[in-house]
């Protein structure tokens, strides 16, 4: 099998190598003595990681979109904002081998082993023109355009270049459709088999990929090819400006094949670019390796063949300058940028060359191939994009040595590196660094903090206070921010994540890890929103963060700490927190309320030891558990309607204003999901969890050996009640002891009744037309904007789930998160209909929402520095957060970032 034979099979059949960063021993001067460098060199750390199922091998970026073609005819365009997936542009039959721009960016050329090349709108993904040779090319390993001359250039198989002249094409008689490709055979792969058998083909020129259709049919003349411009294929082509003359303007084609030979072409602006040869490159070997891939920086020309070897080449005096030993195999693809020729190929490994063409780094950057790779700017910010065949596009950071400059991703990936676990004691110093972290993330931007102490073992609370504008101290006003760094466990024993919890990782537009969305992503959000202020000195407020480290459980110490400290903290105009989420993946929402619980336990206890039930079991005996069961039946009525008495009086009834959102909610989200059902019928689900007061009993406790003949002598009931504004904790603390012991007492047990108050948090309500709320919606609609796209109509995949599970019922499934998250906005990814480009205006306001959980210091907070607080959900329904594999799209923290920004800004001003 050939190098190249070898190459095309590890396609399909990719060998696992270790993901790790490849070390250098140290340089060694004339003595023996490691050198000392004058800089430390940074090496390049993984950002993202977009998975598909091919191979991917080509890539190229434009100013807005990152474009890769795949081993399966596809070319995916992802976001080089977010890196999320825009499209999949299903556009050829075989591999798509290149992929180039036009200097404008209004075009994407792709060439395939199909022998076509496609040109693609970047606007709205829709094929322009498909165009093809009469001959029988083979693959067509690359495509070079010249918007100079609107030529398209293409290298195949078959050692041609070939050329169409676009500014031709409406003089050109349309071709036959029989002169397409699919009707033809291929002299290089159509050969009979056994009997003269041979595969049959399609007798239709649209019959293939679902998106290579429309556009214009351009076949290539006999007068625009160059036969055998190379004695071996042609593998890659790129097109320079500027030289070999002095016009910066005259552009030449420079070509790389199997021969081993680089050939410099001139392009005849009077015959449609039709190339000649000026020059041709070779080293003195008779028979030379292939070239394999070509980079272009300023004059100089970087070559990569097999077996790790770089070629650099002068083209002003057309010699070769260097050769390099790469580790990385063959040389399959080689980018320029940042001051640094990045090479890599069949290890997996990418090599990171100075401008001395020392080696100054090597990662492992892909399991086998590296296949393609390219590198651009993004808003100040150098990227390096890899593609190989372990079906995944990489995203590096940090690829040109630009110093330790601070970045919302690198901040919240080492925040969430902290395992803050409160509720196990293990992780207590784990919690104490990763406050003490971000304490000095809040130093690092010019903050004012303290650690405020709680009772011990509760974890301390990190205070920080951003100053504003000096001139206008006598009227700075003052938002607090709250938020808390602690989170839930992810042991991951079971390895259901699909990265490590505490090891933040990008992957197809998410950030994956414990924390990302609860609450250490929208914390970090809003610290690079003040920072921001504070360098464009628009900061005209303070603002206070108060993060605390035992939210999750309880808020233990909280509330204590505030008051010591409340002349510390100082007065407070508004309140603000970002602690929950969307109600689904698409409508950016506002929560104005929140329901409060009270945990308790209720046990019961009898005289007598556990017993046996065949020896003692008499209905004289008074059972604990038989005792507890029907003490807790007495609790719930039909469809769980709470027994106490006056429970539901203090429960505020629904407004008029409020039954209009609720409108709102319903027509958005039925819009994304018919499958929701009647809009009235779901209102009255979303009533029921976030306005409506409820009682959960969790599980239950006994004493004694587990086993069925055992009677307990104790049993204990864990339960939860959730409150909704109006109601009390205190007051229906005690209204549930009490209904519990007179209850107790109609049993004439001679068991013993314990009622335990574990916890209680306040429900909250806020004003949603208020300013803070108001301010709010201001900033979602500038920075959202209106949704692009089109809507699901199909079945939820939570009513499939269900339907599979053979759950059947006639009276209607409550709209849980996990409904609502599945049936949520989509954009299609087909771009064959219009209504692709067209943005609707789905989400341009934002949905007010309630909440059913609870978040137990809000409400304190609101009465004891007697200011209003506001609600931003930054997470989508999908986050999964308290579950496995917790994210946060990469999108919505960016936005948040913004939200937060607009809002300390205008606020004051309201």
């Amino acid at each position: 099998m050939s190098s190249i034979d070898s190459i095309r099979h590890a396609l399909t059949d990719p060998r696992e190598l270790e993901d790790t960063t490849v070390h250098h021993e140290p340089t060694m001067d004339d003595d023996g003595r490691p050198t000392v460098a004058t800089k430390p060199m940074i090496t390049p750390a993984l950002f993202h990681r977009m998975r598909h199922d091919k191979s991917i091998l080509a890539l190229v970026v434009s100013k807005t979109y990152i474009f890769a073609g795949t081993q399966g005819g596809e070319i995916l365009v992802y976001s080089l904002d977010t890196y999320e997936r825009v499209v999949i542009i299903e556009g050829h039959r075989g591999s798509v081998l290149g992929l180039c721009l036009s200097q404008d960016e209004e075009l994407l050329f792709s060439s395939a082993g199909d022998r076509i090349v496609n040109v693609w709108s970047t606007r709205t993904f829709l094929r322009e023109y498909s165009i093809y040779s009469t001959y029988d090319v083979g693959d067509v390993f690359c495509v070079s355009y010249s918007s100079t001359l609107k030529t398209v250039y293409l290298g195949a198989q078959n050692t041609s270049i070939q050329w169409y002249d676009l500014k031709e094409k409406d003089k050109r008689p349309r071709p036959k459709p029989t002169s397409h490709p699919s009707f033809r055979e291929d002299r290089f792969f159509d050969s009979s088999g056994p009997g003269g058998v041979r595969t049959p083909r399609r007798q239709s020129v649209e019959g293939g990929p679902r998106h290579a259709t429309g556009g214009r049919l351009l076949e290539i003349d006999k007068q625009y090819i160059c036969q055998f411009a190379h004695y071996g294929y042609v593998y890659c082509m790129l097109l320079a400006r500027g030289i070999i003359s002095d016009d910066p303007s005259e552009e030449i084609l420079i070509s790389g094949g199997g021969d081993g030979v680089i050939r410099l072409w001139s392009l005849d602006v009077t015959n449609g670019g039709a190339i000649r040869e000026l020059h041709k490159l070779e080293d003195g070997r008779e028979e030379g390796e292939s070239v394999l891939t070509l980079a272009l920086d300023g004059t100089f020309l970087y070559s990569g063949r097999l077996d790790g070897e770089v070629n650099v080449w002068d083209l002003e005096t057309k010699q070769l300058v260097r050769s390099l030993k790469a580790m990385t195999g063959d040389v399959l693809t080689l980018s320029v940028g940042g001051g640094y020729l990045l090479s890599a190929g069949v290890t997996g490994v990418v090599e990171k060359f100075n401008r001395q063409y020392e080696s100054v780094a090597t990662f492992q950057a892909h399991n086998h191939l590296i296949l393609a790779s390219t590198f651009t700017t993004y808003n100040n910010r150098p990227i390096f994009v890899t593609g190989g065949n372990d079906n995944t596009v990489a995203i590096w950071d940090n690829v040109a040595d630009i110093g330790c400059v601070e970045h919302l991703f690198e901040s919240l990936k080492q925040f969430v590196s902290y395992r803050t676990v409160s509720s196990d004691p293990r992780y207590k110093g784990d919690c104490r660094r990763g406050a003490s972290y971000l304490r000095s993330i809040f130093k690092n931007f010019g903050a004012a903090t303290e650690m405020l102490n709680t009772e011990d073992p509760f974890n301390p609370i990190i205070l920080a206070k951003f100053r504003g504008n000096p001139a206008k101290s006598a009227s700075r006003k003052k938002i607090l921010f709250y938020g808390h760094y602690d989170v839930i466990p992810a042991e991951n024993e079971q390895g259901k994540w699909i990265a490590d919890p505490f090891s933040l990782q990008g992957i197809d537009g998410y950030l994956y890890g414990r924390g990302a969305s609860d609450n250490k992503g929208p914390i970090m959000a809003a610290i690079y929103a003040v920072a921001d202020l504070i360098a464009d000195q628009t900061l005209d407020s303070d603002v206070v963060f108060l993060i605390e480290g035992e939210e999750e459980c309880g808020s233990r110490g909280f509330a204590e700490a505030i008051r010591r400290n409340k002349k510390l903290i100082g007065p407070v105009d508004w309140i603000l927190l970002a602690n929950s989420y969307w109600l689904d993946d698409h409508v950016p929402c506002l929560t104005y309320g929140l329901r409060g619980v009270i945990h308790a336990t209720v046990q019961v206890e009898s005289k007598h030891p556990d017993l046996h039930s065949g020896v003692d079991g008499s209905a004289m005996l008074d059972e604990s558990l038989k005792d507890l069961v029907m003490l807790l039946a007495k609790l719930t009525g039909t469809h769980g309607r709470v027994q106490i008495p006056q429970f539901y009086d203090p429960i505020l009834p629904l407004s008029r204003e409020e039954k209009r959102l609720y409108t709102d909610i319903t027509q958005t989200l039925l819009r994304g999901n018919p499958s929701l059902g009647d809009p009235e019928e779901l209102a009255t689900s979303l009533m029921r969890r976030w306005r409506e007061a409820s009682l959960t009993i969790h599980r239950f406790q006994t004493s004694g050996p587990e086993n069925s003949t055992i009677i307990p002598r104790l049993a204990r009931a864990a339960l939860s009640l959730r409150l909704v504004p109006n109601q009390e904790s205190t007051e229906i603390a005690q209204m549930l002891t009490s209904f519990l012991d007179t209850e107790f007492d109609k049993l004439g047990s001679q068991n013993r009744l314990t009622v335990t108050i574990d916890h209680q948090a306040e429900p909250w309500l806020g004003d949603f037309n208020n300013q803070i709320f108001k301010t709010l919606e201001e900033a979602i609609m500038e920075v959202w904007g209106p949704t692009r796209g089109r809507r699901k109509s199909s079945v939820s995949a939570a009513k499939s789930l269900t339907d599979k599970l053979g759950f059947t019922s006639s009276k209607p499934s409550p709209a849980t998160s996990n409904t609502l998250a599945n049936g949520s906005a989509n954009v299609d990814d087909a771009p064959d209909n219009d209504e692709f480009s067209k943005p609707t205006t789905l989400a341009r306001k934002p949905l007010y929402i309630r909440e059913g959980g609870s978040i137990p210091s809000i409400r304190f907070l609101e009465k004891e520095f007697g200011a209003p607080a506001a609600h931003l959900p930054c997470g989508q329904a999908s986050d999964s957060a308290h579950l496995d594999n917790e994210r946060l799209r990469l999108l919505n923290l960016y936005k948040s970032r913004d939200i937060f920004k607009k809002v300390f800004r205008d606020l004051p001003k309201k």
